[in-house]
């Protein structure tokens, strides 16, 4: 038997991250995480 999972706790779930991204956002933490991202992205490949 396999157990799904209900509906409702998919959209408590997306709507938990689209309030946790506006949070973030909110507070300006776009930038640094982009730059976190390209520093790990440059590392990872090898090209800084």
């Amino acid at each position: 038997m396999e157990k799904k999972i209900p509906v409702w706790v998919t959209y408590i779930l997306i709507a938990a991250s689209i309030a946790c991204m506006a949070f973030g956002i909110c507070r300006g933490e776009v930038g640094t995480v982009l730059s976190k991202a390209v520093n790990i992205c440059m590392e990872c490949i090898g090209l800084g």
